[in-house]
C-alpha cells in the first residue's frame, strides 16, 4: 500500500518532477524494497537460529547433569555388585572345603553339599553376568558423557571465540570513530552483536538524504574497518522522528526518507572500501522504533548493526 501511495504521490507530482528521475526514484524503491524484504527474512532467520541455537545447548547442558547422574549411580551398583561377588567367592572356596573335609562322611551329606554348592555356582555365575553387563553400560555411558561433554566444551569454546572476536572488532570500530563521539555517535555491544549509531544531525541537513562531508568522513572510516571482516552481516537502517514531511519533491514522507538516507548511507561505504555488497542491507524504520521519545534529535538516526556468522556453532551442534 505504501508503495501504491508513492507512485500516485509521483503522478500527481509528474508536472513537478522529471521524468527521468521519477523513473530513476521508483527503481530504487523498487529495488530497496526488493532488497528490504530480502534482508528481513535474513534477518529474522539469524534470529531464529541465534534463539534455536542458545535452545539446543541448553538441552546438551542438561544431558550432560543427567548422565553425570546416570554415571554415578552406575558407578555405586557396580561397586556394590563387585562387593557381593568378592563375598561370593569367598564363600564358595569356604564351601568347596567343607565339601572336601566332608566328603567321606558320606554320599547323602556329599550330595546336599554338592547340590548347594551347584546352586552357589549358578548364583555367582548370574552374578558375574550381570557385573559384566553392567561394566559394559557404565563404560557406554562414560563414553556418552566424555563425547557430550566434548561438544558442550566445543561449543563454549567457539562461542566464547565470536564473542572475542565481537568485542575486538567493537574495540576496532570505536577507536575508528573516537573523534566523532561528541557528534552524536555511539558504539554500543549487545546481544552478540555490535550497534553504530549516528544522529541525523552528524549525516544529513534537515530532510536531505545526502551525506554531507563531515558524516561521510566517519563512514569511511568504518567501512576500512569493516572491509576486512568477510564473516558478517551488516543491516544499515534509516529513523526519523514524528514530524511529518510536507514537500512536493521526493522524499515525501518519514517511510521513504528513512530508506533514502540508509541507501545513502551504504552507497558511501561500498564506494569508499572494498566491502562485498551482499554483506550489506539498506532498511527504513521511519519513525517507528524510537530511543528516545522526549527527544527527536536522537530518533533521528542511522544505525548500523553489525551480526557475527553463525553457521560455525550450528556445525557443532549438527555433529553425528
Amino acid at each position: 500500500m505504501k508503495i501504491l501511495f508513492i507512485l500516485f504521490s509521483f503522478f500527481l507530482l509528474g508536472a513537478c518532477v522529471p521524468a527521468k528521475k521519477y523513473n530513476d526514484l521508483l527503481e530504487r524503491e523498487k529495488k530497496c524494497s526488493e532488497e528490504l524484504e530480502t534482508y528481513k527474512t535474513s534477518s529474522l532467520d539469524n534470529e531464529g537460529k541465534a534463539k534455536d541455537l542458545q535452545a539446543r545447548y541448553d538441552v546438551m547442558k542438561k544431558e550432560v547433569t543427567a548422565l553425570k547422574i546416570d554415571t554415578s549411580n552406575l558407578g555405586n551398583n557396580y561397586r556394590l555388585l563387585q562387593t557381593q561377588y568378592d563375598k561370593m567367592v569367598i564363600q564358595n572356596e569356604a564351601l568347596e572345603t567343607v565339601f572336601d573335609k566332608l566328603r567321606l562322611a558320606g554320599a547323602k551329606e556329599a550330595g546336599l553339599l554338592q547340590a548347594e554348592l551347584e546352586g552357589k555356582n549358578l548364583e555367582l555365575q548370574r552374578k558375574e553376568d550381570a557385573l559384566t553387563a553392567l561394566e559394559m553400560d557404565l563404560k557406554n555411558k562414560e563414553q556418552l558423557l566424555a563425547d557430550r561433554e566434548q561438544r558442550v566444551n566445543e561449543l563454549e569454546e567457539a562461542m566464547q571465540r565470536k564473542d572475542e572476536a565481537t568485542k575486538l572488532l567493537k574495540t576496532k570500530v570505536a577507536n575508528a570513530l573516537k573523534g566523532f563521539e561528541s557528534q552524536g555517535l555511539s558504539v554500543i555491544q549487545k546481544n552478540g552483536k555490535i550497534y553504530v549509531s549516528m544522529e541525523a544531525k552528524l549525516l544529513f541537513a534537515s530532510g536531505k538524504t545526502d551525506v554531507e562531508a563531515q558524516g561521510k568522513k566517519a563512514l569511511v572510516e568504518l567501512a576500512k574497518v569493516l572491509e576486512a571482516e568477510k564473516e558478517l552481516e551488516i543491516i544499515v537502517e534509516g529513523h526519523t522522528d514524528t514530524d511529518k514531511l510536507v514537500s512536493a519533491t521526493h522524499p515525501t514522507s518519514n517511510w521513504e526518507l528513512s530508506v533514502l538516507r540508509a541507501t545513502s548511507v551504504v552507497d558511501i561505504m561500498l564506494l569508499n572500501s572494498k566491502m562485498n555488497p551482499a554483506q550489506l542491507m539498506a532498511a527504513g524504520r521511519s519513525e517507528f522504533h524510537p530511543v528516545d521519545p522526549n527527544d527527536k534529535a536522537k530518533n533521528r538516526r542511522i544505525e548500523i548493526i553489525i551480526s557475527p556468522n553463525l553457521n560455525e556453532l550450528f556445525e557443532i551442534i549438527n555433529k553425528d
